[in-house]
């Protein structure tokens, strides 16, 4: 199991980040990114609290915990530099939060994450457009299924639209609390509801995640 987008009390989850790193070593988990929502206010404190703690579990655990972040509903001029930020302070993945239908996320939003070479991950991109798909593909950027209720309405929205541009998927739980992370199970059966084939599915959920952690320079030990 793989997982790049998980929230702790640090913004809107229910535990803190060291007991759902644990709780996902339990349940069988290989990688789990914890990116809690953030915006200039509070990235320096997110940042700095989930690099100490992804540090120790990784260590102690058999897993690989990467601090990260969602830069969530900032304005769309200012997401490259609110992902440069992230970075510099030492976030290993920087996850944008989409256009969801369910949520009021500034129009552009997508379009700005795509674009900046700071993003690592579009999450639940909602109504995404062929040229979007286009631009993460070009970019490298990774596009998300959800497996979040009402994120997850539009999966089969943006399964096909990402294939037909050859764009990278990755599947998230979005969890934000310990019965939010997800099997292997129910993972592949979000895959095939979204739409895709077994092939498809098993590349989603084990193909790309290797990517992913390429792309982000980091390995198990």
């Amino acid at each position: 199991m793989y997982d790049f987008h998980t929230h702790t009390f640090l913004s809107d989850g229910v535990l803190s980040p060291i007991e759902l790193i644990r709780r996902a070593q339990v349940k069988g988990y290989e990688v789990i990114a914890i990116t809690d929502h953030v915006g200039f206010g509070n990235l320096e404190y997110v940042v700095k609290t989930l690099v100490r703690d992804c540090k120790m579990a990784s260590h102690r655990w058999d897993i690989l915990a990467v601090p990260g972040v969602e830069i969530t509903h900032i304005p769309s001029d200012d997401i490259d530099m609110a992902a440069k930020e992230a970075k510099d302070m030492g976030a290993k993945i920087v996850n944008v939060h989409g256009e969801t239908i369910v949520e009021p996320v500034e129009s552009g939003t997508n379009w700005a994450a795509l674009s900046s070479k700071y993003v690592d991950l579009l999450a639940h991109p909602g109504l995404l457009t062929l040229d979007e798909a286009c631009l993460a593909k070009e970019n490298g950027i990774f596009l998300e299924l959800s497996g979040r209720s009402g994120h997850s309405l539009t999966n089969g929205h943006v399964a096909q639209v990402a294939i037909s541009q050859h764009a990278l998927m990755v599947l998230d739980s979005d969890a934000h609390g310990p019965d939010d992370l997800l099997t292997s199970d129910i993972a592949k059966n979000i895959a095939l509801g979204a739409g895709l084939s077994d092939s498809s599915a098993h590349t989603v959920l084990k193909v790309n995640p290797q990517l992913l952690l390429d792309k982000l320079g980091l390995t198990r030990t």
